[in-house]
């Protein structure tokens, strides 16, 4: 933060201290009690999301954002194990969050022993890689806690070395003014012109640093249809996508994360795919 990494996601800046203590978060918090929600739909074979990549003409959204906003569902499944923890131990003081407040939650579940950190800062667990969402349940009973794991990056650098815009600028260091996903997502405004070319046919999101993560090779499926793959983004093209009106936007991202960065943005990011696409067959022609 005080190196301005953050671009211009200014939340960060507000409610430090909120964001180190739950307590000061929730008054009375004792434990905080972490889980995982994987994401990866039946549909999806990781393997041909780089045959995607390679294809200019291709749109290329962020797995986690093709199906339902993960808030709602996290949010509705949270409240729903907070009522079957009352129902066996009776009332008990608790809020649900999932990204939606000054949490550190990456460092709440490697506490909690749900995996270890990742060289590009995301969450890694052994038996299901990192393609998962992360909530929350704050609580006011002592639970017992549980242990940490160890890291199993070892030497792999993979991860630095795919990010197409050198947003991993070192082991467990982002620099979010470079990442894809600020920049397609967060970023109001336009895509700086060194980082055009890079992004390549992404248009919400950037997978690069967990595509080639080993881990991922052991990538749990969801049997939530709530993440199956909506409205065709799993092979949409670019030309597709840029024909729908303000109206299909709103309409076919009804209950979608992507709806969110409103239709500005979204024919921000694939007017420079577009560019990208036409500029490569320049080249190739």
């Amino acid at each position: 933060l005080a190196q301005g990494r953050h671009g211009q996601m200014e939340y960060m800046e507000r409610h430090a201290q909120l964001r180190s203590d739950p307590n000061l978060l929730v008054p009375g918090t004792v434990r905080v009690i972490c889980v995982t929600m994987n994401y990866l739909s039946p549909q999806i074979n990781l393997d041909t999301e780089w045959e995607r990549l390679a294809q200019p003409s291709q749109a290329v959204v962020s797995i986690y954002a093709r199906g339902r906003d993960y808030h709602k569902v996290m949010r509705n499944r949270l409240q729903d194990l907070a009522k079957l923890i009352e129902a066996q131990i009776g009332p008990f003081g608790y809020r649900v969050f999932t990204d939606s407040a000054p949490l550190m939650e990456v460092e709440l579940a490697k506490k909690a022993g749900l995996g270890w950190r990742g060289k590009h800062t995301l969450l890694l667990n052994r038996e299901s890689g990192s393609t998962f969402f992360l909530g929350e349940i704050l609580v006011n009973i002592p639970l017992p806690m549980d242990q940490e794991q160890e890291s199993h990056c070892g030497t792999c650098e993979s991860c630095i070395e795919i990010c197409p815009t050198r947003a991993i600028t070192a082991p467990y260091q982002l620099d979010a003014r470079r990442c894809i996903s600020y920049l397609t997502i967060e970023n109001p405004d336009v895509i700086p012109l060194e980082f055009r070319r890079a992004m390549g046919n992404r248009v919400y999101g950037c997978d690069d640093c967990q595509l080639i993560c080993p881990w991922n090779k052991f990538a749990k499926r969801t049997a939530l249809p709530d993440f199956a793959q909506r409205h065709g983004l799993g092979n949409a093209s670019l030309l597709e996508l840029w024909s729908w009106t303000e109206a299909d936007f709103e309409k076919r991202h009804e209950g979608s994360a992507i709806r969110r960065i409103g239709y500005r943005r979204w024919r921000r990011n694939l007017a420079v795919a577009l560019g990208n696409a036409l500029a490569g067959g320049e080249e190739q022609g």
